[in-house]
């Protein structure tokens, strides 16, 4: 798993993005890949990277 932490999140739209040195940019992720309450910027998290239409995404994303 990778480490990382969120670097940006819309709380309207439910997805954000995980800044970690694991990938070369940032990553996407969904609320729909973590569950439960929303993630804050600089929440400190776990995840897979998969790569996506549009670049890598976070799968199985759990707060640390």
């Amino acid at each position: 798993m990778a480490n990382g932490k969120v670097d940006f999140f819309n709380d309207t739209g439910g997805y954000g993005f995980i800044d970690t040195e694991d990938a070369d940019e940032d990553v996407f992720f969904h609320m729909e890949d973590v569950g439960g309450e929303d993630l804050t910027e600089g929440t400190e998290i776990k995840f897979d990277i998969e790569q996506a239409e549009k670049g890598p995404r976070a799968s199985n994303v759990v707060r640390t």
